[in-house]
C-alpha cells in the first residue's frame, strides 16, 4: 500500500513539474504604444526665449515708438506624449517569474516651448504683426530590462505585472524656431523694427547618459497554443539633461544664413556651472572665444507619461 501511495505521489509530482515546465521558455513580443504626459514642468530657455507666452503692443506715435506688455503666462509641459514601437524578447523561468528585454523607438508629439506675439500700430491704424513660436520634438531609442511576475491564468487570460529600468541608446531633441512678420517694407526698414524678420531655425540637442524607471500591468489572451495577444498599461518616469546643441538650419527672409552664424552661436556645450573660465560672454567677457562652442547652463526636459501598449506574443 505504501509503495502505491509513493508511486501515486511521484506521478502527481511529475505532472506538476511538467505543467510548470510547459510555461518555461523564450517568447517574442511586437507591438505599439501611445503615451500621454503625466507631469508637466516649465520648459528651459530656448533660442534666447524664456518658456512663456507673451503678447506685446508696440505703438508708433509722433514722439517715437513705445511698447507695453499686454499679457504673459508660463508654458509648462513635457515630452511624455507620443507613440512608440516595441520589440521585446523574454524568458519565463517558471509559472510565476520571467524576465524581458525591450527595444523601443519613441517619437514624442511636438510641444510648444515659447511664444511671442507683437502687434504694431499707430494711434489710428494697425501696421502689422510679428509672431515667434518655438516648438520641440524628441525621438529616442532605448532598452528596458525588466522582471515579470505572472499572476495566474483565468481562462484564456493571464494577467501580469513588471518593473524595470530605461536605458537610452540614442536620442535627441529637435527645436524649431519660426518667426513671421507682416510689417510692410517702409516700417520694416526702420531700425526699431529691424529685428522683426521672417526666419526659420533648427537646433538639435544631444543628451547626457541617463536612466529611467518603468512599471506596467497587463494581460495576455491566448489565441492559439503558441500565439497570444497582449495589452499593457505602462508608466514611465524619465528626464533628459542636455549635453550639446548644434544649429543645423537657419533661414532669414528665405536666404540660408547658417554659414554666417559665429561658431559659438551655432554650437553649445551644456555645463553645470558658469564661471570666469567658461566660454561665455557674460561670465568671461575678456576670454570669450567665438570660434569655440559657447558654454551654457544645463537644463532638463521630462519624458514621463502613462500609456497603453497593444501587440502580439509568440512562445517558442
Amino acid at each position: 500500500m505504501i509503495k502505491k501511495f509513493m508511486l501515486l505521489g511521484a506521478v502527481a509530482l511529475s505532472l506538476a513539474t511538467n505543467a510548470q515546465d510547459s510555461k518555461r521558455g523564450f517568447y517574442l513580443k511586437a507591438g505599439g504604444s501611445y503615451f500621454v504626459q503625466t507631469v508637466g514642468t516649465e520648459f528651459p530657455v530656448v533660442s534666447g526665449l524664456a518658456a512663456t507666452n507673451e503678447t506685446t503692443l508696440v505703438t508708433v506715435g509722433s514722439t517715437g515708438v513705445s511698447s507695453s506688455l499686454v499679457s504673459k503666462e508660463s508654458i509648462t509641459g513635457s515630452f511624455g506624449e507620443g507613440s512608440r514601437t516595441n520589440l521585446v524578447g523574454g524568458f519565463r523561468f517558471s509559472e510565476r517569474l520571467g524576465v524581458e528585454m525591450g527595444v523601443h523607438y519613441y517619437m514624442s508629439a511636438s510641444k510648444t516651448m515659447a511664444e511671442r506675439h507683437v502687434s504694431i500700430k499707430t494711434p489710428v491704424s494697425s501696421i502689422g504683426d510679428f509672431d515667434a513660436v518655438v516648438s520641440g520634438k524628441i525621438r529616442a531609442l532605448d532598452l528596458s530590462p525588466s522582471v515579470v511576475l505572472y499572476l495566474g491564468e483565468v481562462g484564456k487570460f493571464e494577467p501580469y505585472t513588471k518593473v524595470g529600468v530605461i536605458l537610452p541608446v540614442f536620442g535627441d531633441l529637435t527645436i524649431k524656431s519660426t518667426t513671421k512678420s507682416t510689417i510692410p517694407a517702409p516700417y520694416a526698414l526702420n531700425p526699431a523694427f529691424s529685428k522683426y524678420k521672417n526666419s526659420e531655425r533648427t537646433d538639435v540637442v544631444k543628451p547626457n547618459p541617463t536612466i529611467g524607471f518603468v512599471a506596467s500591468v497587463g494581460t495576455s489572451y491566448k489565441i492559439a497554443p503558441k500565439l497570444s495577444a497582449y495589452a499593457e498599461i505602462e508608466y514611465r518616469n524619465f528626464t533628459v539633461h542636455g549635453k550639446t546643441k548644434e544649429t543645423t538650419g537657419y533661414m532669414v527672409e528665405g536666404v540660408d544664413q547658417l554659414s554666417n552664424l559665429p561658431y559659438s552661436e551655432s554650437h553649445t556645450n551644456y555645463v553645470n556651472q558658469l564661471n570666469g573660465t567658461s566660454n561665455n560672454s557674460e561670465t568671461n567677457p575678456t576670454g570669450f572665444d567665438s570660434t569655440r562652442p559657447k558654454d551654457e547652463l544645463s537644463s532638463y526636459v521630462g519624458i514621463s507619461g502613462i500609456g497603453l501598449s497593444l501587440g502580439m506574443r509568440y512562445n517558442f
